[in-house]
């Protein structure tokens, strides 16, 4: 009998153990809120947050918590800080660029094949020739137009070349006024041309053929013609496409830095 209450009384003393809980740091916690207001539109862009002595007050923090939480800000993009008499926390909010960096990362974090980089802007770039055809500005038009001369001023140098190509491919997409598109279009952009570096590839004849079509599209984007814009892009961007499979056996691509 004796042994069944030591037997019973070791089963009540056995505890299960709790997993390791996390407790997020007080500065993690005050960006996390300030980020929200300002995502939410409590704080303007350009807008100076609270100064540090009312965000102490207010948030009942120290000061060193309250600094830290504001570079976990500038660090994330979303304020700028200044210092001097007319210093302080001034709002960002996030802009193309931060969709590119974000897709260029997981391009290069996860080894994305150029195959599937292809296939995406064969899908995406005819869509925004036919917004650029409806909505470009004259502006738009100057930016395609200097990417153009760029290229054909390019001459032997490849770099220039593939970065004249990148940048009127960014420009009609810039014309399109589709501000998640245009993020990615930049990081496919960077992706696919800066790694092309390919002299066997990108030789004279590719050149002259690129030139045409670039041009071809862009007289429709400035006569407005969206069916026109949306195929010459579609049939430019097929035949890269073809002609890269063709000669590319890598399936890995390194993404260019910035």
């Amino acid at each position: 009998m004796e042994r069944d209450t030591d037997q019973q009384a070791t089963t009540v003393r056995t505890f299960v153990q709790l997993p390791h809980i996390e407790v997020p740091k007080a500065s993690d916690v005050l960006a996390d809120t300030l980020r929200e207001r300002i995502l939410s539109g409590d704080f303007p862009e350009d807008t100076a947050l609270p100064p540090e002595r009312d965000l102490v007050t207010q948030a009942q923090m120290s000061r060193t918590t309250v600094r830290e939480a504001l570079r976990i800000l500038e660090a994330q993009g979303f304020v700028r800080l200044k210092t001097g008499r007319a210093g302080g926390a001034f709002v960002r909010l996030p802009g193309e660029e931060s969709v590119a960096s974000t897709v260029s990362m997981f391009i290069k974090g996860r080894r994305i094949r150029m195959e599937t980089l292809l296939e995406t802007r064969e899908t995406i770039e005819p869509m925004l020739a036919q917004l650029a055809a409806r909505r470009r500005t004259d502006a738009d038009l100057e930016r395609i137009d200097a990417a153009n001369a760029a290229m054909a001023r390019s001459a032997g140098s490849l770099a220039d070349f593939l970065q004249a190509n990148v940048d009127w491919h960014v420009g009609v997409a810039e014309a399109s006024h589709n501000e998640l598109l245009v993020g990615l279009m930049s990081a496919l952009s960077k992706a696919i041309y800066l790694s092309t570096e390919n002299r066997s590839f990108v030789d004279e004849n590719v050149r002259k053929a690129t030139a045409r079509a670039h041009e071809a599209v862009t007289q429709a984007i400035r006569d407005q013609d969206e069916a026109a814009a949306a195929r010459r892009m579609s049939k430019h961007v097929h035949a890269y496409a073809s002609a890269v499979k063709l000669v590319e056996d890598r399936v890995e691509i390194d993404v260019p830095a910035d």
